[in-house]
């Protein structure tokens, strides 16, 4: 039915023809420049997966091996479905903005939708067609289903790594020669790489988050099916299915309500949320009610789907456009960039606090009401609506894309205006999905570390040992690792693009054709950059997250192991808030100064909040939403080597 629904989406858009031939074009090179970047990761990335099958094989066995292929290669399809969606949805959103605000949200939206349901479609086929065909073949140990977890947290490592690194490098590097140094405007034509910098929001901003969160919806399943059978058989592992499938059709069916008149853009967004939460409260109750007979279990489902919105409502508090937080970062960039960058990371730090205290809190009311399955439960409600906030984070990118084309295609303010409105709803949107995406994959976390004591025949850690000390004390220090790796490579390839964007603008004959638009600048130079350091900078992240549980685990033992994870957790959780949170920040202040302070554009203060924008980018859409993959590579790799120890 979610299928029959998708398809009718897709048809429906591909009858939305672009009549403008400018538009067309830029779209074109955008499509040709994400596919050929995703071939080439992609290609690099199944290279090292089709390694670790064949290690796998050897040491843990055919079925592991070839859940870990499939895990890796529902993953890569993920990314460029999800990829294929936004780079044709732009122009058309752009063609139908003509007839107003409304038109061309629903059409940026119903792309996002295509995008949720499909991604949430693969999770669930992917992992109940595994779970059946191990119960057809009378292969009762479903903890073989973590090599399909595994391998798509893998990919998904690199897609995100790889993407954040291209787009931060591109984008970076044309704010800082294009709008600081040349006062270009934001997605000027004239400005070798915006192309680059479109681009990067698709392999970024969509094929990133397609990955992420595909694993994350994996990495739950697997847990609640393993808790699941332990705590009630095959009815406690069938309820977690059964409300993520309500969650799947509750996210269709929202798509007919952003159609009804709203006083806003924004309460049409906040409905794609709220609609199918209420209608898996209803629908999980009655399931719990009529599979076990009682209540109980429903109690963690129902804390897991009313902390999403407590999420959603709080980074809404600390980065909307009109909160409090972006405006006082809007003041400070009157006194400089140093202050900037100052009022962001204190926004950053603050907020980090709200959403752990939440999360802890699921986590202990889950675990009184059911033990360690509860806290799978918990994590099934959490990821239920999934495919509301995968169609809310890609309406951005198709939204950015969008205002980009209209104008990179001069086609005039009233257009802009049109868009610059939907991409501040895009800008919300895709915060709100990040710090979605990392309380998903911190539940997901515990889920899989109550797997992993389970597995390894644990009842507890011992934190007095000094053993788990250790791996406490790696595991917390990997997250600063990680970034590190990840901020470098962006820093790196910024140097090299931004020498690249210099060497453009100063040429001899180049500078005055380019800025009259005579010349058309080295979009396809800038587009290799960003490749090669993509391409460079995914491979040591992945190897880190691979290695280290396996070193762990083989000198310190199963305890320490389970230091290691809970070390990670511990220290991810906050670290990857603080990056998006105040990135998006940062982002949202620098808008505000160009679209409701036009006159300050150019200006000092303009400029303090681009460059607090460009310490924000890598924050946000690299670093961070690493971190939330890295800690489930982490569980998974833990659950995959236990048998070793």
């Amino acid at each position: 039915m979610v299928s029959l629904f998708s398809i009718s989406l897709v048809w429906r858009l591909s009858r939305i023809t672009v009549s403008l031939e400018k538009v067309s074009e830029i779209s074109s090179l955008i499509r040709k420049g994400a596919i050929t970047y995703l071939n080439k990761q992609f290609s690099l990335a199944l290279l090292f997966s089709i390694v670790l099958v064949v290690i796998f094989n050897l040491f843990f066995g055919i079925l592991k091996a070839v859940a870990f292929s499939l895990g890796s290669i529902f993953s890569v399809l993920s990314a460029y479905i999800s990829t294929l969606i936004t780079v044709n949805t732009n122009s058309k959103t752009v063609e139908v903005a003509r007839e107003g605000f409304l038109k061309a949200f629903s059409t940026a939206f119903s792309g996002g939708m295509v995008a949720g349901l499909s991604l949430t479609s693969f999770g669930l086929l992917a992992v109940v067609g595994l779970y059946l065909l191990l119960l057809a073949l009378g292969h009762n140990d479903v903890t073989d289903l973590v090599g399909l977890a595994f391998g798509a947290s893998l990919v998904a490592l690199f897609a995100r790594v790889g993407g954040g690194i291209y787009t931060k490098a591109a984008d970076i590097s044309a704010d800082v020669v294009g709008k600081i140094e040349m006062k270009l405007p934001e997605d000027d034509p004239r400005n070798p790489a915006v192309i680059a910098d479109q681009v990067g929001d698709n392999v970024g901003d969509v094929a990133g988050t397609g990955s992420d969160v595909f694993q994350s919806y994996v990495c739950m399943l697997v847990a609640s099916i393993i808790l699941g059978m332990a705590a009630y058989g095959f009815l406690g592992a069938l309820y977690p299915l059964i409300v993520l499938s309500f969650g799947l059709l509750s996210s269709a069916v929202s798509l007919f309500f952003i159609h009804f008149p709203s006083k806003s853009l924004r309460w049409l967004a906040y409905r794609a949320t709220y609609v199918p939460a209420i209608l898996t409260i209803i629908a999980s109750a009655v399931a719990s009610q009529y599979l076990l007979g009682n209540l109980r279990i429903f109690l963690p489902t129902l804390m897991g789907i009313i902390s999403v919105l407590l999420l959603a409502q709080i980074t809404n508090y600390y980065t909307s456009p009109s909160s409090r937080f972006v405006k006082a970062i809007v003041k400070a960039s009157r006194y400089g960039p140093a202050i900037n960058v100052l009022t962001g990371l204190s926004t950053g730090l603050e907020a980090a606090l709200l959403p752990t205290i939440i999360i802890s809190a699921v986590v202990f009311l889950a675990y009184y009401f059911e033990g360690l399955y509860g806290i799978a439960l918990a994590t099934a409600g959490f990821l239920s609506i999934m495919a509301s906030f995968v169609s809310i984070a890609a309406y951005g990118p198709i939204v950015d894309n969008a205002d980009g084309l209209i104008t990179m295609s001069k086609m005039g303010d009233g257009f802009r205006r049109t868009m610059d409105v939907l991409d501040s709803i895009g800008n919300m949107t895709k915060a709100t999905c990040k710090v979605y995406v990392i309380g998903a994959s911190a539940l997901a976390q515990v889920a899989l570390f109550s797997t992993y004591l389970t597995s390894a025949r644990l009842d507890a850690i011992n934190a007095a040992d000094p053993r788990v000390i250790i791996g406490i004390l790696i595991g917390s220090s990997l997250s600063f690792i990680l970034c590190s790796l990840i901020i470098k490579a962006v820093s790196k390839a910024s140097h090299i693009m931004i020498e690249e964007l210099r060497r453009q603008f100063t040429t001899s004959t180049f500078p005055l054709e380019s800025m009259r638009g005579k010349s058309k600048p080295g979009y396809i130079r800038c587009i290799e950059i960003s490749t090669k350091a993509a391409l460079r900078g995914m491979f040591l992240p992945a190897f880190l997250s691979v290695i280290t549980p396996l070193l762990i685990g083989l000198l310190l033992g199963k305890e320490a192991l389970g230091g290691l994870i809970v070390g990670n957790l511990a220290t991810t959780l906050p670290l990857s808030l603080l990056m998006c949170i105040s990135g998006a920040s940062w982002d949202n202040a620098k808008k505000y100064i160009e679209i409701r302070m036009q006159e300050s554009k150019g200006s000092s203060i303009h400029a303090a909040s681009v460059i607090g924008d460009t310490v924000g980018d890598p924050l946000k859409d690299a670093a961070g939403p690493s971190l939330d993959i890295f800690i489930n590579l982490i569980g998974t790799a833990a659950l995959m080597y236990i048998i070793l120890i």
